[in-house]
């Protein structure tokens, strides 16, 4: 089946208009009364009310819950490389409203809704771009878009990935993509003072994660002095910062040995002697712990996302409520607390309403010294609430 060149009409269920008036870029099937299940993956086409009332353009893939992304919000606006470009160029530009270009250090380029590009993440680590593709329908642009990313940056390599799960959820094949230099080892970079190593090729989403950088350099200043406890450490991001920055002591814990393992290296890399990591799961190591007796001046938890649908956010902060709680167990009068989410579907209200609860149970004050996003490069978009979704918390426990 091919693709048509002109945009085909697809018309809503009564009633279901509401949430693309407010520009909402997700167009679920299940609010579709022509679903469009008939049509090739990346046929562009104009989303109608029910009364057939032009509402936007966008791109649909059949083999996706998530059926039509949205794109333009104008009827003259066309979906083709030409917006592309755009839409990459105004995100680079963007950019650079608050930070100069660190050709040694690593940012988000574009961040797929909040930068108009739905499906699309680049993040950039010195010289080099990790690309993800999250969206089925946006891969029939994949090659025009890796050049013009490659072109403009003159980036020395562009590895892009589609990973298992995004594969099943849009119904593609998982791939790998390598324009320029091939990768054949870790990609150098500099963050937070800190000399990193990143695997473009097998590490988790794009090779790692920049959305908590300025929240490592942030919580690193409550843990000066202080026995650290880093749950859910991945890489190091937060307990590497902290021994960089003066923390007494630091046990990193991840449930992922080849986490566990770049940890590691990145400590010895960077000369840190204070800071060590173990391989175990979160809530039976806090367990553990608490059975124990043992006492850190801080703990920090940035588990992996506990809800990924709105069926999930009960579940979510039962478990969050579990986690922050065991937490508490081993955290003395004074201590510090530093606990994220980076579950979308979960608000920051019903976070902040789950550490309030979790308090009150375990008879525990928290004051909140800070109660932060994600870096800069990470924007969101008002229009897409989901794109608000890091939650990190920094709390004084009495």
């Amino acid at each position: 089946m091919t693709v048509s060149d002109q945009p085909i009409p697809l018309r809503l269920k009564p009633t279901r208009q509401f949430p693309f008036l407010a520009r909402h870029p997700w167009v679920h099937a299940h609010a579709l009364a022509e679903d469009g299940h008939d049509l090739t993956c990346g046929q562009v086409v104009d989303l109608l009310d029910h009364d057939g009332n032009w509402l936007a353009r966008g791109l649909l893939n059949p083999a996706s819950r998530l059926r039509i992304r949205l794109y333009a919000f104008d009827a003259a606006i066309q979906i083709d490389d030409d917006l592309w470009r755009a839409r990459i160029d105004a995100a680079f530009k963007r950019r650079r409203l608050a930070d100069p270009l660190d050709e040694h250090g690593a940012e988000r380029l574009l961040f797929s809704e909040s930068d108009l590009m739905s499906g699309l993440i680049v993040d950039r680590y010195a010289d080099c771009l990790g690309v993800q593709f999250t969206s089925g329908g946006l891969l029939r642009w994949r090659d025009s878009i890796l050049d013009y990313l490659k072109s403009c940056l003159d980036a020395r390599s562009v590895v892009a990935r589609i990973d298992p799960k995004t594969a099943k959820h849009e119904g593609v094949e998982v791939t790998e993509t390598c324009i320029g230099e091939a990768v054949t080892s870790s990609i150098a970079y500099r963050q937070n003072d800190l000399d990193l190593l990143v695997d473009l090729q097998s590490g988790q989403k794009t090779g790692g994660f920049l959305d908590q950088r300025c929240n490592h350099q942030a919580v690193a200043r409550y843990l000066r002095g202080r026995r650290v406890l880093d749950v859910c450490c991945y890489t190091g991001g937060f307990g590497l910062v902290a021994a960089k920055q003066g923390a007494a002591e630091v046990l990193g814990i991840d449930s992922s040995q080849a986490a566990i393992n770049a940890a590691t290296t990145a400590a010895e890399r960077n000369n840190l002697n204070s800071i060590s990591f173990a391989k175990g799961d979160c809530f039976d190591t806090l367990k553990k712990y608490a059975e124990e007796g043992r006492k850190y001046d801080a703990v920090v938890l940035d588990p992996p996302r506990f809800a990924g649908s709105r069926h999930q956010i009960d579940s979510a902060l039962r478990a969050y409520g579990r986690l922050n709680s065991l937490a508490l167990e081993i955290l003395p009068p004074g201590g510090i607390l530093v606990t994220c989410s980076c579950s979308g579907r979960v608000s920051r209200a019903d976070f902040l309403n789950m550490l309030l609860d979790v308090g009150r149970r375990r008879r525990r004050d928290m004051v909140v010294m800070e109660n932060r996003g994600p870096s800069p490069d990470h924007p969101v978009a008002i229009s897409c609430p989901e794109s608000d979704y890091l939650k990190c918390v920094i709390a004084e426990i009495s």
